[in-house]
């Protein structure tokens, strides 16, 4: 929350120092935005590499049908999720919202004091891809020693993220404030920034519904009893905006629900890596709103958004533990399918923080349904798991 807060002020501080400091002053927050902005494109296929390849390599072994149900499940339900924000967002959007359109009066253009360039070490597709062969070949013949080389290439990006790059993000954003303030498109800007917020919250409850009321009444529970035993998972990931950390209420509110214990330890851990439905909810919707704001770009269709929401559904295993981790994995989908240029990454990153915790506490929510259906599929007759298999 406290990152939400700064977020909030470099919003101000951009709006302010546009407005009424000097202009070299502005061209130092937009030097600062320029910087920040090199290094999280260098940091992106690094991201999607390091995590992607640790996550699929430490997959649970020999858990049969059960994991595959699993993970075709929460894929399915991420993916349908993205098509249910993407309807609404490109219909809605339009018509409650105008389009951001620089001002005839506004003749300044900020310039960066300094031109720096890092680019990335290979481009964000190479480094899926890599991330596959090696994650599978890792879990395949149990290269120990890749999977410590992974897994280490993991906690230095986790870290370069959560000590760095986080922490630099209002900094950011603020630039990026200055920069539309001086070109006259902040207002429309805002107006479109609180109505996609509303957008998502809502679609979040809604998406939330379907899953609890379907599942209730495919197996003959009570959809308000299931969805009043997983609030307190969605209260706490409100305010630790990390599902990794609300693991453990998520846990036993599933217990709650009458999941047994061995699918519980086995399903809730594993699915707060692999069910990003609320993420998948904000991220579709906000670069909708992000299109239609940007000069450059233009609301696509259903033949370009369907491949990247299924890439997204994919390419969400590398989300980060951190606040900001699954706007900061879907950055190079949003470069190399969907066009976004820096200005619109930067427009893209603050509108996720803004309710990054209502996207977590969606996920983790969603957690409790598919867990639901793992048991049951668990009682249909799959194999239990082993004491080893509920370990891994």
């Amino acid at each position: 929350m406290k990152l939400v807060l700064k977020l909030v002020a470099g919003i101000l501080a951009g709006l302010l120092l546009g407005l009424y400091a000097p202009e070299w002053v502005a061209r130092v927050l937009f030097t600062a935005k320029t910087v920040i902005g090199q290094l999280i494109t260098f940091t992106i296929p690094l991201i999607i590499l390091f995590f992607i390849m640790s996550g699929i390599a430490s997959l649970p072994k020999n858990s049969g049908k059960l994991l595959g149900k699993t993970v075709a499940l929460s894929y399915c339900s991420t993916i349908l999720a993205g098509l249910f924000a993407f309807t609404v967002a490109s219909n809605l959007i339009p018509r409650l919202t105008t389009a951001a359109e620089p001002t005839a009066e506004s003749a300044i253009k900020l310039a960066s004091y300094i031109n720096l360039e890092i680019p990335p070490l290979f481009g964000v597709m190479s480094a899926l891809a890599a991330a596959f062969v090696f994650g599978i070949g890792i879990s395949a013949t149990q290269a120990t020693d890749l999977r410590r080389v992974a897994d280490q290439g993991r906690d230095i990006i986790d870290r370069l993220l959560a000590k760095v790059i986080i922490p630099l993000l209002p900094f950011y954003i603020a630039g990026v404030f200055v920069e539309m303030t001086v070109e006259g498109t902040v207002f429309a800007t805002l107006k479109t920034f609180g109505v996609v917020l509303v957008m998502a919250i809502v679609m979040h409850w809604l998406w939330l519904s379907v899953l609890f009321v379907g599942t209730g009444l495919a197996l003959g529970r009570s959809p308000a009893q299931l969805i009043k035993n997983m609030l307190p998972a969605y209260f706490t990931a409100l305010g630790t905006m990390s599902s990794a950390a609300t693991i453990p209420v998520a846990l036993q509110a599933s217990k709650n629900n009458g999941v047994s214990d061995g699918i519980a330890n086995f399903t809730v851990p594993l699915c707060a890596t692999i069910h990003l439905c609320g993420s998948t909810i904000t991220l579709v919707t906000c670069a909708t709103a992000v299109m239609f704001l940007s000069e450059h770009l233009a609301i696509p269709g259903i033949d370009t958004m369907l491949p990247f929401i299924m890439m997204l559904g994919v390419i969400m295993i590398a989300a980060p533990g951190a606040p900001g981790g699954g706007v900061m994995s879907a950055l190079g989908l949003l470069t190399s399918m969907l066009g976004f240029g820096e200005a619109s990454i930067a427009l893209m990153i603050a509108l996720y923080l803004a309710q990054d915790s209502f996207g977590t506490a969606c996920n983790v929510t969603g957690d409790g349904v598919i867990a639901l259906w793992a048991d049951r599929f668990a009682q249909s007759g799959e194999p239990a798991l082993s004491a080893e298999q509920d370990a891994a």
